[in-house]
C-alpha cells in the first residue's frame, strides 16, 4: 500500500499491538480493535482490511450491511446479533463496508426508526463486545456519522485523497512490470493525476499498459499515462452529472 507516513505509523502500531495481545492482557489492556475508516472511494479503506488481515494471518470477512437490511421490524437487529456472536467464536477481522448506510447521524433528514434502532442496537453491541475479533468499519462519508460513534471505537483513520508525492510513489510501482521500455516522468503524471483516487489513478496505468500492449508498441511513454488520466476523469465527471 502507498500511506502517509502517519497513516502508516497508526497501522504499526495495531499490528504491533494485536501481535502482543497476551502481554497486553497480562497489564489488563488491550489492542485496538474497533477501527473506524473514513475517506472518499478508492483511497485505500478495503485494502487496509484486506492488508491487516494478511499482517496478522487472520480471515477477513466483509459484512455486506444491504443484505442485512429487512422489511421485518427487529429482524436486521437479529443478524446484527449473530454477526457479533459470529466474532466472539472465530478471531477474524470483520468489514463493515459503506458504514454510513446504518450510521448516519440520529434526527437527520433521511433517519427513519428502523435505522435509528439498527444503530442503537450496534452501538450497544460494540459497547459490550470483549472478544479478539477485530472490528472495522468504513464510510465514504465520515461527517454524517452519528458522533455517538466515534467513542465507541478505538481509533479514527482517515483517507483523505492523496497527496502528489503519493500519487508519484503509485504510479512508479504500478509501471514496474511493463514489458519494454518505460519513459514515463512519473511526477509529470502525479500533476496530471491530482485530485483521482489511488483506485482510478491506477486503473489508469492499467488502460495505458493495455493501450501500449494492444498497439504492439515497445515503449510507455508519459503522454500515455496522462492521456489515460484524462479518460478516467472525464469518465468520472459524466459518472455524477
Amino acid at each position: 500500500m502507498v500511506l502517509s507516513s502517519s497513516l502508516h505509523s497508526k497501522l504499526e502500531r495495531i499490528v504491533d499491538e494485536h501481535r502482543q495481545m497476551a502481554m497486553l492482557k497480562g497489564h489488563n489492556l488491550r489492542p485496538r480493535q474497533r477501527l473506524l475508516l473514513s475517506g472518499p472511494p478508492g483511497c485505500g479503506k478495503t485494502m487496509t482490511a484486506h492488508a491487516l488481515a494478511g499482517e496478522l494471518g487472520f480471515p477477513l470477512f466483509v459484512v455486506r450491511l444491504d443484505a442485512l437490511m429487512t422489511k421485518f421490524l427487529g429482524e436486521t437487529g437479529a443478524k446484527l446479533r449473530m454477526i457479533f456472536d459470529a466474532m466472539e467464536r472465530v478471531r477474524a477481522i470483520y468489514l463493515f463496508d459503506e458504514f454510513d448506510s446504518i450510521g448516519t447521524e440520529r434526527g437527520s433528514a433521511t433517519d427513519v426508526g428502523e435505522m435509528r434502532r439498527i444503530l442503537n442496537s450496534f452501538l450497544m453491541m460494540l459497547e459490550n463486545y470483549q472478544g479478539t475479533s477485530t472490528v472495522i468499519a468504513a464510510t465514504n462519508h465520515g461527517h454524517t456519522l452519528d458522533s455517538a460513534l466515534f467513542r465507541r471505537f478505538d481509533d479514527l483513520l482517515e483517507y483523505p485523497l492523496p497527496s502528489k508525492a503519493l500519487l508519484e510513489t503509485a504510479i512508479q510501482r504500478r509501471l514496474t512490470s511493463v514489458p519494454g521500455k518505460v519513459r514515463v516522468s512519473a511526477a509529470r503524471a502525479a500533476s496530471a493525476a491530482q485530485g483521482l483516487s489511488f483506485a482510478e489513478v491506477v486503473r489508469a496505468c492499467d488502460e495505458a499498459i493495455k493501450t501500449l500492449l494492444l498497439s504492439g508498441r515497445a515503449e510507455l511513454k508519459t503522454a500515455d499515462i496522462v492521456h489515460a488520466l484524462d479518460d478516467r476523469r472525464a469518465f468520472l465527471k459524466r459518472k455524477t452529472r
